[in-house]
Parts: C-alpha cells; sequence; structure tokens
C-alpha cells in the first residue's frame, strides 16, 4: 500500500477540510489552471483551424505541387508544355497524390464603362477539382467543362471583388482584353462567384474554360501550361516535389506551394511563436498558482505534520502526500479546463458565434481544428510542469521541527 496516497486521500476527502479557511485558496488554484489550459488548448485549436484555413484556400488556387516549363519563373503568361500522358498516369498512381489536373493562366483586362481592372484567366479542364469552388461559391454554379476538345465554354467565375468593382453578377457578360498582338477580345459569361477572404487571389483570378487559353495562345488541344498535383499530406511535400522532379524531362520544373507564395508560409511559421509565449506564461501562472496553495495547505496541516512526523513518518512520506493533494488540484483543473476549451471549439464550430473582419484575417469566423494528439501532450506536459514546480516548496516539510508543529496554532 502506498501509505502516502493513502493519507492524502483521506486527509482532503473529509468534511472537515473542505469547511476550513484554506478552501478559497485552493478553488482560486483550480480556477487558474483550469483557465490557463483552457486558454493554451484554445489557442492550439484555432491556430491549427486558423493554419488549415489558409492552407486549404492558398491550396485551393493553386495545388501543392505545379509542374511547369523551366522558363515560367512564376509568370502569369504560360509557356507551353505538352501534355504526357504517361506522366500523368505516373504521378495519378502515386498513393500520396490526390489528384492531378491540367491548367493554363493567361493576363488580361475587364472594361466596363468606368472601370478598368487586370485579372488572370485561370483556364481548367475537365479534370480540374472543383471541390474548393464550391465550398467558396456565394452566386452561381461552377464551370462545367465538355471532354470534347471541339466544345469550348464561355462562361467564367468570378470573385465577389471583382464582380464589386466592375459592377457585375450572375448572368452577364464580361469582355476581357488580352494584350496580344493584334489585342484580343473574348465575351464571356458570368456563371458563378466566389468568396475565399484571401485578396491576395481573390483580386485576380477568375476560372474558365482552358480551351479559351488554347485558342488565344494558337495552341493545339494537346498543348497546356501547367500540371497541378494535388498531395494527401503536406508533411511529404518536399519529397514528393522531388521525386515528381526526377520524373520530368529536362526542360519541365517543380514548384511547391511554399515556393510559390513564401511570404503566407512564413507569416504563418511567425504564428507559432505567439503559442509559445502564450503557452509559457499560462504555465507560469498555473505553477505559481499552485505553489502559492500548496505552501497555504502545508502552513495549515502544520500541526498535522508534526503528528505524523512523531508517528515516526519520514519527510519523504509526509511531501508525497502533499504532492499527491496537489496532483489532485491539477487534475481538477485539467478536467475543467478541457471542458471549457473542447465545449468553445464545438459550439464555435456549429453556430460561428465568433466572427472576424476577412479584411484583415481573410475569413469571416474564428476556425477551429480538433487535433486530439497535441492536446494530450499538452494535458501531459502540464502536469508534469506543475508537479517539478511543486517538488521544491514541498521540501518545506522537512523544516518543520515536530515539537514546534505540534504547538502551533
Amino acid at each position: 500500500m502506498n501509505i502516502s496516497f493513502f493519507i492524502a486521500k483521506r486527509l482532503f476527502s473529509t468534511k472537515e477540510n473542505n469547511n476550513n479557511y484554506t478552501r478559497p485558496i485552493i478553488s482560486i488554484a483550480v480556477l487558474a489552471i483550469s483557465l490557463s489550459v483552457s486558454l493554451m488548448m484554445i489557442s492550439l485549436i484555432i491556430l491549427k483551424g486558423f493554419k488549415n484555413e489558409i492552407y486549404n484556400k492558398v491550396t485551393g488556387f493553386g495545388s501543392h505541387i505545379k509542374i511547369t516549363k523551366l522558363t515560367d519563373n512564376q509568370s502569369f503568361e504560360n509557356y507551353p508544355i505538352n501534355f504526357d500522358d504517361q506522366l500523368y498516369s505516373e504521378i495519378l498512381n502515386n498513393a500520396n497524390v490526390t489528384n492531378i489536373q491540367t491548367v493554363a493562366t493567361k493576363a488580361g483586362i475587364i472594361k466596363n464603362n468606368e472601370e478598368i481592372l487586370g485579372v488572370v484567366l485561370k483556364g481548367v479542364g475537365n479534370d480540374y477539382d472543383h471541390s474548393f469552388l464550391k465550398s467558396n461559391l456565394i452566386e452561381g454554379n461552377t464551370l462545367l467543362i465538355s471532354e470534347d476538345s471541339l466544345q469550348k465554354s464561355n462562361d467564367i467565375v468570378v470573385s465577389e471583388s471583382i464582380a464589386r468593382k466592375i459592377g457585375c453578377s450572375v448572368g452577364d457578360k464580361l469582355s476581357i482584353y488580352f494584350m496580344d498582338n493584334p489585342v484580343r477580345v473574348r465575351k464571356l459569361n458570368v456563371i458563378g462567384v466566389y468568396n475565399t477572404g484571401l485578396s491576395e487571389f481573390d483580386d485576380l483570378l477568375v476560372f474558365g474554360d482552358i480551351k479559351q487559353i488554347q485558342k488565344l495562345n494558337n495552341w493545339n488541344s494537346s498543348q497546356i501550361g501547367a500540371y497541378e498535383v494535388s498531395l494527401k499530406d503536406l508533411k511529404f511535400l518536399e519529397d514528393e516535389a522531388e521525386k515528381i522532379y526526377q520524373n520530368l524531362d529536362f526542360n519541365l520544373n517543380t514548384t511547391t506551394i511554399k515556393q510559390s507564395y513564401p511570404q503566407i508560409f512564413d507569416w504563418l511559421a511567425l504564428q507559432d511563436l505567439n503559442i509559445i509565449v502564450i503557452i509559457t506564461l499560462m504555465l507560469i501562472v498555473g505553477s505559481v498558482n499552485m505553489i502559492t496553495a500548496l505552501l497555504i495547505i502545508i502552513l495549515e496541516k502544520t500541526q498535522f505534520i508534526g503528528l505524523l512526523k512523531s508517528l515516526g513518518a519520514s519527510n519523504k512520506i509526509i511531501r508525497r502526500v502533499f504532492l499527491y493533494n496537489s496532483l489532485y488540484l491539477i487534475s481538477r483543473g485539467l478536467f475543467f479546463g478541457n471542458l471549457i476549451a473542447l465545449g468553445f471549439a464545438v459550439l464555435q464550430q456549429k453556430f460561428s458565434f465568433i466572427s472576424l473582419d476577412p479584411e484583415i484575417y481573410f475569413m469571416d469566423t474564428v476556425p477551429v481544428s480538433i487535433d486530439f494528439l497535441p492536446l494530450l501532450y499538452l494535458n501531459i506536459g502540464t502536469i508534469i510542469i506543475c508537479y517539478v514546480f511543486l517538488i521544491v516548496p514541498s521540501f518545506i516539510v522537512s523544516k518543520i521541527s515536530p515539537v514546534k508543529a505540534l504547538r502551533f496554532e
């Protein structure tokens, strides 16, 4: 039998202990642990949701890996690539690849009676994954691209930002001018309006049929601007990009989404530092409160400590009594902290009661994503760190004299 655990269980579960003057201090300590843990967990949940939201939007516009002509240099005017059916099949058969699609881009200008707006027409084929556009569509429909190389669609999907600036809506026709020699113009039908909140993309991209760009560039039906490859897991992004690159012709190149938009991913990486600061501060707050509660409990139980020492209990046994009690209080704090954090996450996920300014945060509501493994590590880490912090003050027990302690009032 663990005598320290037995004494702690009996001593700190009695009705007498619950009615003494230390009860408010203990309640405050438990409350501090609860709030600290809930804030740490909510920070992780929101950061994970925020990162996932941004990742999904950025990759939704450009996938994870892009295969282009070596001379493209991130230009909106693609150099043509001859479609390679063997390469397409090899990439698609990769277990970590969810989709590969053919695209092409071309810069143009939308003009109406009052406004001139520079845009990029992104041509997509019948293999394009429309799930991203569907999830961000606020009006109309997504594109329907025919497999027939001779059947060219005049439909386009524009962003809410572009539609507002130009003054158009679903069902209207837009004239897009392309700066070729001579200048070419296409009248296209607006069938859908999307909004992702990422102004860097929303202010620029218009989605249409890839055959429009093939016709404008005088390409044949087997020429495309780029392949876009989507992966199951971003952890293997660099490895998969290198693997694909090794199988390409000398005149082709791979570019990862992180290489295409380094400023966005660097900005997201900086958010991790904010979380580290929050977690550190909350752990300090929780630990200090637990140390205070432990010292007060030891002070209040001075006579009891003297009695145990007079009966032959060692300092080690007595220290463990108070450490077990502190761990009990920490576990209560963790329980309520987890309840608050997970309750918040579920309610926010379901009702989105906390909104954001999309102009600043690229989304209109606070995103949440519950990943239980980091939350489990956070709980275990909290227990370990608080326990380590409590070891030092528990040594005060060894300084208490049995004779003085029994006389203590």
